[in-house]
């Protein structure tokens, strides 16, 4: 198939090197890499925006929404929910007497924690001194 008249000629990485050798120009790319087709900027963006949840609601804020509930009043004033990995939720804890007290009562706050919408794949806590 012929190329269209708006795409320019995709050449070979031997005929580029030996053009350049003809020319006097080095070559520069690695020998390894290859060359992608451009992809637009709106798809990319898009990509970004569902990657990382951005204008989207994630279950890591209704945890955070709901944490005094889920953890009480006075545990959830030293510590927070961070990020959910995989199936764990990260939980930073600023004092050790509170992690103390979220390490203990774990399986409780994983069972509230999986009861809130969204949130079912989490199966456990990862708490941290922080």
């Amino acid at each position: 198939m012929p190329p269209r008249p708006d795409q320019p000629v995709a050449f070979s990485k031997l005929a580029e090197e030996l053009v350049g050798d003809l020319r006097g120009v080095a070559y520069d790319e690695p020998p390894r890499s290859f060359k992608r087709a451009t992809v637009p900027f709106s798809e990319v963006l898009e990509q970004l925006l569902v990657k990382h949840q951005i204008g989207r609601s994630a279950p890591e804020d209704a945890i955070r929404e709901q944490w005094p509930t889920l953890v009480g009043p006075a545990n959830a004033a030293h510590s927070h929910a961070v990020r959910i990995e995989r199936t764990r939720l990260l939980v930073i804890a600023a004092h050790s007497v509170v992690r103390n007290e979220l390490f203990h009562h774990r399986e409780e706050i994983v069972r509230r924690i999986r009861a809130l919408p969204g949130c079912e794949a989490v199966k456990s806590l990862n708490i941290r001194a922080g």
